[in-house]
């Protein structure tokens, strides 16, 4: 329910002005939420992974970053609160929104909503790109989380790619694992998101062979079948036959008889 709905004493254009299919709060959501929801997928892997755990020489690069994506996402919330006319409420009504501005992780929601929103549609080569940019983020968390662990076989980013290659396409050679329980979730995810892209491009490809195999045979165009002719039409046609055999018999029985006469008047007495 939106804000107008519990607003009495407002005219229906104020209505469409604020939250109509036409209003400024609707084209406003309209032109920046797949922006908005691309930020946090391409920005996952430096607000899931904690700042210490980039080590001290880019910590301080990774909390300006989280706080400058951190900002983006206040700005956007305040100008639909301002859009909206009730900014409190609005801030009140969208809790992941207002959460996700304080604590950055709660922004993976508008990640997996961007990604389900190009499955919805259809659009296996936007759903791809989504899907590699996952599992890059995957193989990037996995790397951070691995790199210094104890016993662990992932240590350069080189390894945590080949492993999150090996791991989305099902293949699971082995030779490189996660050991730690962050790293152990993410690849949980990562597996996740492989049988999703292997059901999709299965779907896909089985769906365009379906598609293109009745146009390839093209079948030769059939025969209209001749119209069912009804009793009725049997008997109009039939009384027409006998109309024209009656008048072609009564047209022919003068010149017979006249012929008749004539030969008969040509006999010698």
């Amino acid at each position: 329910m939106n804000d107008n709905a519990q607003r009495p004493g407002h005219g229906a254009s104020d209505d469409s002005a604020v939250d109509g299919p036409g209003g400024r709060l609707a084209a406003y959501e309209a032109r920046t939420d797949n922006a908005l929801d691309l930020l946090a997928l391409l920005t996952l892997w430096i607000v899931v992974v904690p700042a210490w755990d980039f080590g001290h020489n880019v910590e301080g690069i990774a909390v300006t970053i989280r706080v400058a994506v951190s900002v983006v996402y206040g700005i956007d919330l305040a100008i639909r609160g301002v859009l909206a006319r009730r900014p409190v409420r609005y801030a009140l009504t969208h809790p992941v929104m207002l959460v996700s501005v304080a604590f950055p992780p709660v922004r993976v929601i508008f990640s997996f909503r961007l990604v389900r929103s190009v499955f919805r549609r259809g659009n296996l080569g936007r759903f791809l790109v989504a899907a590699a940019v996952l599992v890059l983020n995957g193989a990037v968390i996995v790397y951070l989380f691995e790199r210094h662990a104890p016993d662990s076989h992932i240590h350069t980013l080189g390894e945590s790619l080949w492993w999150s290659v090996e791991t989305v396409t099902t293949v699971g050679y082995g030779d490189y694992t996660p050991v730690t329980t962050s790293g152990r979730v993410t690849a949980c995810f990562v597996m996740g998101i492989g049988l999703l892209t292997l059901a999709v491009v299965t779907a896909q490809v089985a769906s365009s062979f379906v598609t293109q195999g009745p146009g390839q045979a093209q079948p030769r165009p059939r025969a209209e079948p001749a119209p069912e002719v009804t009793l009725a039409e049997l008997d109009r046609r039939l009384a027409r036959i006998e109309e024209l055999i009656t008048a072609a018999t009564a047209s022919s029985s003068p010149r017979a008889a006249g012929a008749h006469e004539r030969d008969a008047g040509s006999d010698p007495p």
